[in-house]
């Protein structure tokens, strides 16, 4: 019998993972990330950040009530930009009906596509010399 299982440490980092997993069968591009999982990504490696710099203070001050609250708040503050953050892509996306957004998400496509183009031309010219 086959299994399927997914590590995480919060709900929200597993149905991120989920969601990967269910692009990348139905043959989406599994590493283009939607803006709310792109925000939502980037939410929790700042309070990462927030964590490991919090841990690396000597044990005093690592303890401390003030380090303490500093992060929380950090917590509070990064979970607040980003619930803010994904409202408002939520509103755009509906009052647009989503055409921006995909509009958006084509020409960043075309744009790198370009960007290798002009960059593959410089590596032949530097090769020819």
């Amino acid at each position: 019998m086959a299994t399927l299982s997914f590590e995480g440490e919060t709900h929200a980092e597993l149905v991120s993972k989920v969601r990967r997993w269910l692009a990348s069968v139905d043959g989406e591009d599994a590493g283009t990330l939607s803006a709310q999982d792109a925000l939502e990504q980037g939410a929790e490696i700042t309070k990462d950040a927030l964590r490991i710099i919090a841990s690396a203070a000597p044990e005093p001050i690592a303890q401390s009530e003030v380090v303490k609250a500093l992060t929380g708040m950090g917590y509070k503050a990064t979970d607040a930009t980003k619930e803010a953050l994904t409202s408002g892509l939520d509103s755009f996306d509906e009052l647009t009906g989503g055409g921006v957004l995909d509009l958006a998400r084509k020409t960043s496509r075309s744009a790198m596509y370009q960007m290798n183009a002009a960059v593959a031309r410089q590596i032949l010219r530097a090769m020819k010399g």
